[in-house]
């Protein structure tokens, strides 16, 4: 076990981290992407969260406003499979 072999633990480790999405339109667009697989909808007390799986990454948005989180549900692509958690 060498450096080299550390160094592939750690770039292996990086491409997952989750990226925080903070406008609608953006993650709209992300949704839209070719590579975007599945959506998942965690709704808790305060907050919905959107969590859009794609090859790379794992994109969310928070959103607070339970009346633009039903909007947005209805505005996501037809064709990405849609899961509430």
């Amino acid at each position: 076990m060498g450096y080299g072999y550390f160094r592939e633990i750690i770039i292996a480790i990086g491409n997952d981290i989750p990226k925080q999405i903070h406008e609608i339109k953006d993650f709209l667009l992300t949704a839209r992407r070719k590579d975007a697989r599945s959506v998942k909808i965690k709704k808790d007390k305060d907050v919905v969260k959107f969590k859009v799986r794609c090859s790379k990454y794992l994109y969310t948005l928070c959103v607070f406003d339970k009346e633009k989180a039903d909007k947005l549900k209805q505005s996501l692509p037809p064709g990405l499979s849609v899961q509430d958690v």
